[in-house]
């Protein structure tokens, strides 16, 4: 192989498409965008609209209901909890909160809370300061000979208000 037998691969670089000069080009006269019509003009901006009919996305249902005050918890199980008490991961001596949690990389980060889940085992005895906990999680802790406080965590700022009459 030798530098001047070096090309680009097959459809790597295309010619640019030269409208506009002549009939005998194949691209003259309406440079292939067809007669009139906005298609034909820049700025075209008609993705989504059916001719003045009801567009699809509009015609479908709406379903469900996105909350905006709602908070996004990361659930923890107890035997992910108990698999990095034995891992070392985290110290069970002193109360395990969310930072320790993020901290011993047990969860990636902890959203607006730590939310405790029943599933799996616990054996060891820990002190933990979670935003939530199911029923199940929280007898399992207590049988293990641990304890668990709820801490609530400052809630997000109210959304402004919408102009009207009463609008302050």
């Amino acid at each position: 192989m030798k530098l001047n037998d070096l090309q680009p691969n097959d459809g790597a670089v295309t010619e640019r498409k030269r409208v506009g000069r002549g009939i005998g080009s194949g691209k003259g006269k309406t440079c292939g965008v067809g007669q009139k019509g906005q298609k034909a003009r820049s700025g075209v901006a008609i993705n989504g609209f059916e001719g003045g009919q009801m567009p699809l996305y509009q015609r479908l249902p709406k379903r469900g209901f996105n909350n905006p005050m709602g908070k996004k918890h990361v659930e923890l199980s107890l035997g992910r909890l108990q698999e990095a008490l034995d891992k070392k991961m985290i110290d069970a001596k002193g109360t395990i909160d969310e930072a320790a949690l993020v901290a011993g990389k047990v969860i990636k980060n902890a959203k607006d809370g730590v939310r405790l889940l029943g599933s799996g085992e616990l054996k060891s005895k820990v002190n933990l300061q979670l935003s939530g906990a199911t029923k199940g999680a929280v007898e399992a802790v207590e049988k293990a000979g641990g304890k668990i406080e709820i801490v609530k965590k400052e809630s997000k700022a109210p959304l402004p208000k919408r102009g009207g009459p009463d609008a302050k």
